[in-house]
């Protein structure tokens, strides 16, 4: 089963989570509708079928208008015909007059990548419009099969006259740079060949290995040559991936605490999950390689970050099901998001493996898990009770020394984790009331997160 919402891909891809900008107050005269936006002119970049009755079809190229921001994902746009009044993907459409709306238009490729790009391409006129090296700045990258036998790459910076003009060549001025590329689609004017083709880079390119997960091999990939991204190959018999599938839009929650998942990959095999990459990788090896040197306030920064992602996903009934440092991440401003929620519902068989190598994560489990297999967000509550151990111990093992059998017959017994060596009293009374043999006596997020502020202000 594959279920496909991304922008003209050749992958079986749920849609990317890549915003545009929009204002904040409509100025459109007598509009009369409920916006958040300027009644804003987009257009779109690629084709989009709709999933829903309530969804708008889009064609790449055509104009429409933004009516109302409804949340991060999903706008609602008049056609433009101004009739038709429905919901359309964010990520597929663009400001009318921003570069890039153009499909020649790839931001952040490199000089040898589009050199790459094009010679894996090898059309006579291929090229692409990238950020020069130069700040502010933008290079025409142009393939010919005039210049050897392999054919050749000329790199022409766009430049910028004192009069705000654009040009390649002096006699040839333009107001704008979309202007100046259909001027030289259609004449050489100067340059080795015109610009005959666009191309576009492949939707996913695989970098390095960086890791490995639960379910296969992760490794560092870029989206359209635009962004960094995570993209985790599924061992197959490894999960439910139709259920998975089926569900995947529900896991697509947007919140600045929760790893991003972009999309599912289902044509080729082994399946991917493609998701936000986060240089500095899970939060359990980042505490480790950093003993010593992280500050209470950072530690209860890393805490509070995790139970605000905790608390969103609470409000939405949503059950993580693994939360621990393994899972987590960490940005390159050292933000801390929650990744992977969700995801053990699919595995087969039960056959997870956790990262201790157990069959099953019992050190993070509450007491109805571990006999009554029973989620909730309190059993999740339990497990972050777990995560704020293991961040104030800087990346030590829970219970570590003892079998998974010993510590079931422990925590059923009551038996609970020490304080560890950089937590408080109070941080370590808010641990522990995550560790109620109950699941009602424990805390919600909400009141977690509370707590945690409360004590970030007394550091």
């Amino acid at each position: 089963m594959t279920v496909c919402l991304s922008p003209g891909c050749s992958y079986d891809c749920l849609s990317f989570c890549l915003q545009v900008l929009v204002m904040t107050v409509c100025l459109s005269p007598g509009c009369g509708h409920d916006c958040l936006s300027v009644c804003l002119q987009v257009v779109a970049m690629y084709n989009f079928t709709p999933k829903e009755d309530t969804d708008l079809s889009l064609i790449q190229g055509e104009y429409y208008t933004i009516l109302h921001k409804q949340d991060q994902l999903w706008w609602r746009v008049q056609d433009k015909h101004g009739y038709e009044v429905c919901f359309i993907p964010s990520n597929y459409v663009t400001e009318k007059d921003r570069i890039e709306a153009n499909q020649w238009y790839c931001q952040n490729i490199t000089r040898s990548e589009a050199e790459q790009l094009l010679r894996q391409e090898g059309k006579e006129g291929g090229f692409v419009v990238r950020e020069s090296s130069q700040k502010g700045c933008y290079t025409v990258s142009l393939f010919t099969k005039a210049l050897g036998i392999n054919g050749g790459i000329r790199h022409y910076q766009i430049k910028l006259s004192d009069s705000g003009s654009f040009y390649l060549c002096e006699k040839h001025v333009f107001s704008s740079i979309p202007d100046l590329i259909k001027y030289h689609n259609h004449n050489a004017a100067g340059l080795v060949t015109r610009l005959r083709y666009p191309i576009d880079p492949s939707e996913l390119t695989l970098m390095k290995e960086v890791g490995s997960g639960q379910f296969g091999v992760v490794r560092l990939g870029k989206w359209r040559a635009l962004c960094k991204v995570a993209i985790k190959t599924i061992n197959e018999g490894a999960m439910y991936e139709e259920d998975f599938i089926e569900e995947a839009k529900i896991m697509m929650l947007c919140h600045p605490k929760l790893v991003q998942l972009y999309g599912v990959c289902t044509q080729q095999k082994p399946m991917c999950i493609v998701t936000e990459f986060l240089d500095n990788g899970c939060l359990l090896n980042y505490l480790r390689q950093r003993v010593g040197t992280l500050t209470m306030t950072w530690l209860l920064s890393f805490c509070q970050d995790a139970c605000e992602g905790m608390e969103y996903l609470e409000s939405h009934s949503f059950i993580h099901r693994d939360l621990a440092a393994r899972n987590c991440l960490v940005s390159d401003k050292n933000v801390v998001k929650v990744c992977d929620f969700g995801m053990t519902r699919y595995v087969l068989d039960n056959q997870y493996t956790s990262s201790t190598g157990s069959k099953f994560p019992v050190k993070w489990s509450p007491p109805e898990v571990l006999h009554y297999n029973k989620y909730s967000n309190k059993s999740d509550v339990w497990s972050f009770g777990v995560l704020m151990w293991e961040v104030f111990s800087e990346g030590k093992i829970p219970f570590d020394g003892r079998s998974n059998v010993d510590v079931v017959e422990e925590i059923t017994r009551g038996h609970r984790l020490y304080r560890p060596h950089k937590a408080s009293k109070d941080v370590y009374t808010l641990m522990y009331q995550c560790w109620h043999e109950k699941p009602q006596g424990r805390p919600s997020f909400s009141e977690l997160l509370k707590s945690i502020r409360e004590l970030a202000e007394l550091e």
